[in-house]
């Protein structure tokens, strides 16, 4: 759902820019909280992954086709600043480098397919968790839910934003119905990949999904015919809790590393060639001519494939591999600088001092 250059008038654009600005330096400021030794080194890895699974177009209606948008998949991962920041990384790359997403439209597309998709499938993800018993499974069917449902939020969210400022005129209400039910079936494949991701992580090791943090049942124990929770002692409780913390992440990130190379240097040849939801719904309903040609397409690696490469296959591939590999470098020192910064304020400088105190106390 990449919006292109034309589609949203100037003043709307640079609106929606300020808006994107903003809501990246206040995720700046956020993902030194939720980013620790274990999800820092992952984070970069979430994006390249978002970034090769989205070249995987699949089908999901006669001539259309959509793909994974990823705000849910990265909130739930690594936390809602994050996942900002995340899907920030993922469209610039995208952008800069493969022509996919106007450049005036880059903040339309960081407010709409990144803000509103992150926002929304955190909230919604969290309100599920809450209500649902508590356990793995629960976290599978909120991160199903969620992601589903940030979709047609988004394509909605979009809709709103054409309805005030875009550039031709065209019923609006057409258009929302439109958007919003291709973008329903779009959902359900964003939920699959989605939940299939997060239960992926889960089974493995479960301490590295931000979203799952603190979510453990209780013990139970039957006292006079009732279930009661148990009080464990503190040091038994914190003794699995230290040993998961001090396990390294680096498994998961070679198997996540290896799994997003496969994915955009090969899987991505078979993906789908339609058109997707909303280059599908603007050439029905007949705006499609306002897209404006994109001040990069005749970039060497524009539209996923190297300039004057003859071999289709190798030229997706190799433009896949490129992908991936700069959006891991960008996304992982975007947020190891985030991480390093974070370690070094007042207050977590203070925590380190706590935590010493406690340990030597013990």
């Amino acid at each position: 759902m990449h919006v292109p250059d034309g589609f949203i008038n100037a003043p709307a654009s640079v609106a929606t820019a300020v808006v994107a600005a903003g809501a990246v330096a206040v995720s700046l400021r956020g993902a030194r909280r939720e980013l620790d030794e274990r999800t820092a080194p992952l984070a970069g890895l979430v994006a390249a992954f978002i970034f090769a699974v989205q070249m995987l177009n699949f089908p999901v209606a006669a001539g259309t086709s959509g793909h994974l948008l990823g705000g849910a998949l990265a909130a739930i991962l690594v936390g809602p600043y994050t996942g900002v920041l995340v899907m920030s990384v993922v469209l610039l790359m995208q952008s800069v480098l493969f022509a996919d997403g106007g450049l005036t439209a880059l903040g339309v597309n960081i407010t709409v397919m990144g803000i509103v998709t992150v926002v929304v499938a955190y909230v919604l993800f969290r309100g599920l968790v809450k209500i649902l018993p508590r356990g793995r499974r629960s976290v599978t069917v909120a991160s199903f839910v969620a992601a589903l449902v940030s979709v047609p939020a988004s394509a909605a969210a979009f809709t709103l934003l054409f309805a005030v400022a875009g550039t031709t005129d065209v019923p609006v209400g057409t258009v929302l119905t439109a958007m919003v039910g291709v973008h329903v079936l779009i959902g359900l494949g964003e939920a699959a990949i989605t939940a299939l991701t997060v239960g992926a992580v889960i089974a493995v090791r479960p301490d590295l999904v931000y979203g799952a943090r603190g979510l453990a049942a209780p013990l139970k124990l039957r006292i006079g015919g009732e279930l009661v929770d148990a009080a464990p002692a503190s040091a038994a409780a914190a003794e699995p809790v230290a040993a998961r913390s001090s396990r390294s992440p680096r498994k998961v990130w070679v198997v996540g590393l290896a799994a997003s190379l496969l994915l955009a240097g090969f899987v991505s040849f078979y993906a789908s060639a339609s058109p997707d939801g909303l280059e599908k719904v603007a050439e029905d309903k007949g705006f499609d001519s306002q897209a404006e040609e994109h001040a990069g397409s005749d970039w060497w690696l524009a539209d996923y494939g190297v300039k004057d490469l003859a071999n289709e296959r190798l030229s997706g591939g190799l433009a896949g591999t490129v992908g991936v590999g700069a959006t891991l470098a960008l996304g992982s020192g975007v947020f190891w600088a985030v991480r390093r910064r974070g370690t070094n304020t007042p207050a977590a400088a203070s925590e380190g001092r706590a935590d010493s105190h406690v340990s030597e106390s013990a």
